[in-house]
């Protein structure tokens, strides 16, 4: 298997056409058929259904694409550090982070580390993040994260809690309440709190995945006996915030990003409910974290405390009381903080 034929193949899954493919590698159309081909008879199972002059993706192609895309991901990265060693230049900061976090706190953590380039200048430097030559930043479900933190493809990692991986760090834990968004002429707008029973007889958009926040979110409407005209369910907040502002019902859900991606006709309000949403950073335990990291670290955490109005910071010493708590006896057996982990994954 060369990466030659796995650029070709994921040019084409991007494209979504040979021709185009080539365009993009500087190829000929018959050079990408035939990579594409050689792969294909490598792996034993076709990438692609063809259909004259158009292809598509298979099954089996679209999981395969899964993995080639953080292959070639990772080889752009050795490339791009390889060129900034060859410069002489400070290594780029890898961050992976969830939506949320990723739209609503890390950049307001990261213009902290950023010299002010009205008053500075070229000589300027805020602090560690900013020594970095350049900054990727990766979005993705907390599962990704934490796998992008394990195998070293972040350097830092900004998720949900809880966790419980082998080789990560948890180095804070965050905590914030649930919080409901409403349209601006909504008359519960009005209100300085929204009482969860006032969505009763309402259009409810809430998260998806019933693993996760959304457990907790049904259950606090079970309690409040809250029964919904209808219901949207997301795997973005940012979607729950955008289907609000389009009148399509009330949205509670975690507040980074309702306060940190701040929407116009859109009013955030605290809800009567204790729905607490917990978040924090990680990094590789085998990895120790450099000084460009470390002061990100710190920064996440004041931005977040700028940015939440409840915000509460715990130690890392904390995290295996709030498995039990929220998972119960199966987390008995929790290793402290920044040990390793048993199982593969538990999140909200």
């Amino acid at each position: 298997m060369e990466i030659r034929q796995l650029e070709a193949f994921a040019a084409v899954m991007t494209s979504g056409s040979v021709t185009a493919a080539g365009r993009l590698l500087g190829r000929s159309q018959p050079a990408i058929t035939r990579l594409i081909q050689e792969l294909e008879s490598e792996i034993g199972f076709a990438l692609f259904a063809r259909s004259g002059p158009r292809v598509s993706p298979t099954e089996r192609g679209f999981l395969l694409y899964e993995e080639v895309e953080h292959a070639l991901v990772g080889l752009q990265q050795i490339r791009a550090r390889a060129a900034e060693i060859a410069r002489e230049e400070n290594r780029s900061l890898q961050i992976a982070a969830t939506p949320a976090l990723a739209a609503g706190l890390l950049p307001l953590a990261l213009a902290g580390h950023q010299p002010d380039h009205a008053t500075a200048g070229a000589a300027g430097v805020a602090s560690g993040a900013a020594h970095a030559s350049h900054i990727h930043i990766s979005s993705a479900s907390p599962e990704k994260v934490v796998h992008s933190v394990l195998t070293g493809a972040a350097e830092i990692g900004l998720t949900s809690l809880p966790l419980e991986h082998r080789g990560v760090t948890v180095h804070w834990i965050g905590q914030a309440a649930c919080v409901a968004a409403v349209r601006a002429d909504d008359p519960l707008a009005a209100l300085a709190t929204i009482a969860l029973s006032a969505c009763s007889g309402r259009r409810i958009v809430t998260m998806q995945n019933p693993y996760r926040l959304r457990r907790r979110l049904d259950e606090a409407f079970a309690r409040a006996g809250v029964e919904p005209a209808a219901l949207i369910d997301t795997n973005s907040s940012l979607n729950a915030l955008t289907a609000v502002r389009a009148g399509l019902g009330i949205a509670v859900l975690e507040p980074v990003t309702a306060r940190g991606v701040p929407l116009a006709d859109i009013v955030v309000r605290p809800i009567d409910a204790d729905i607490p949403f917990y978040f924090g950073v990680i990094t590789p335990q085998a990895r120790p974290a450099s000084a460009a990291v470390l002061a990100l670290i710190d920064t996440l955490a004041d931005a977040a405390r700028a940015l939440l109005p409840d915000f509460t910071q715990r130690g890392p010493e904390q995290h295996g009381a709030l498995l039990q708590a929220l998972y119960g006896d199966a987390t008995a057996t929790e290793p402290a903080a920044g040990t390793p982990y048993d199982t593969e994954h538990t999140d909200l």
